[in-house]
């Protein structure tokens, strides 16, 4: 864990400083530094420097980068690196989304059947988790738990996952997968008074991932 946290701060200090280069003034928000005030307070860099740190910790291979650029109360950018696969994903406000060199789009599967659900739950004492297990059940026969909310959202837009929920949601936790997300064509919803939980998927999956939600 101290390994992990040293790592974090490190990587964190690199993304600060050479965005620091690029933007003398803009100010950040980050993971590990919190909130750092520059001379341009309208731009803020919204950074999380290891996204899936159980992962890397264990030498997974399936954790990634995240950078957002916060314009007053605008996601105006969103960037998700993916060291290992060598993969970014990244996204202009109303410019659509991209995986390295290719525009990329959310899947057009209809049938439940044939698509999949991943999903995240950090709040597994929750009561309503296990109603929530059920009605996944229930609807989605294929599903994934991978450790890394950023790259799960990021197959959602590329097509890879139909759908994503999750039982915490924070707009700074995700911001730069969430207009990754949108600009791919997808929908996100997030229910904040139902445990804040939040569902990122394509047209045709959105309204059954709000449902499993709803009825808890």
């Amino acid at each position: 864990n101290d390994f992990v946290t040293k790592t974090d701060k490190h990587v964190e200090k690199i993304l600060i400083e050479e965005l620091s280069k690029t933007k003398k003034n803009y100010s950040f928000i980050a993971e590990e530094s919190g909130i750092i005030k520059n001379k341009n307070e309208d731009n803020f860099w919204v950074i999380d420097p290891i996204d899936g740190t159980t992962n890397f910790l264990h030498g997974i291979p399936h954790f990634a980068i995240s950078i957002a650029l916060k314009s007053g109360d605008e996601i105006v950018s969103g960037l998700i690196y993916d060291p290992i696969k060598d993969e970014m994903f990244y996204a202009y406000k109303g410019k659509g989304s991209y995986l390295n060199d290719s525009r990329i789009r959310v899947s057009s599967r209809k049938k439940l059947e044939e698509s999949i659900l991943c999903y995240n739950f950090e709040s597994s004492n929750n009561k309503s988790i296990d109603k929530i297990y059920k009605n996944i059940k229930n609807n989605f026969p294929l599903t994934r738990v991978t450790g890394s909310s950023s790259l799960d959202m990021c197959y959602v837009a590329c097509g890879r996952y139909e759908a994503y929920l999750q039982d915490r949601y924070n707009e700074l936790i995700m911001p730069a997968e969430g207009l990754i997300v949108r600009e791919a064509g997808g929908i996100i919803s997030n229910n904040m008074d139902n445990n804040k939980f939040l569902t990122a998927s394509n047209i045709s999956c959105h309204a059954v991932t709000l449902e499993i939600t709803n009825k808890t």
